[in-house]
């Protein structure tokens, strides 16, 4: 887990504190499909990925999108996240190590978040934005309101 933001210290075009995920594994994917009840086969048979013009399976979009969650979650707390919006650009691949990044766009009462997770070879995989309150609650315990 990385350490929280501290509200008070962060400005317009700040950086956030890097986290990192993986090396993303098939027993990753397979866990989150069924988490989340998508079997597509795209993602666990590689026979079915090469049919479909894949050079094997690759990770679930949405897994991605919970990293970066998980990310805002551990820098902001869970009450203090309003919104996550992504955009999924490149496939993630098993053996993939996964950076997420952030930067602040907007302050006020919230923070606007220009959010990233970047594969080890440099290419963006998600963008997203998100927004949190800042100053909630501390939430040791995960759970949102």
């Amino acid at each position: 887990m990385t350490a929280r933001a501290p509200s008070g210290d962060l400005t317009v075009g700040a950086a956030l504190p890097e986290r990192r995920f993986g090396p993303q594994t098939r027993t990753d994917i397979v866990r989150y499909q069924g988490a989340s009840g998508d079997f597509n086969p795209i993602h666990h048979d590689d026979e079915f990925a090469r049919s479909a013009g894949m050079p094997g399976v690759f990770s679930v979009g949405m897994l991605q999108a919970g990293y970066l969650g998980t990310y805002c979650v551990d820098l902001f707390g869970a009450h203090s996240v309003r919104r996550l919006s992504v955009r999924f650009a490149e496939q993630v691949w098993p053996g993939d190590e996964l950076v997420c990044r952030g930067v602040v766009t907007e302050l006020g009462r919230t923070a606007e978040l220009d959010l990233t997770i970047t594969r080890a070879d440099g290419g963006v995989a998600v963008s997203a934005s998100a927004t949190v309150v800042l100053d909630t609650p501390a939430d040791d315990e995960g759970t949102t309101p």
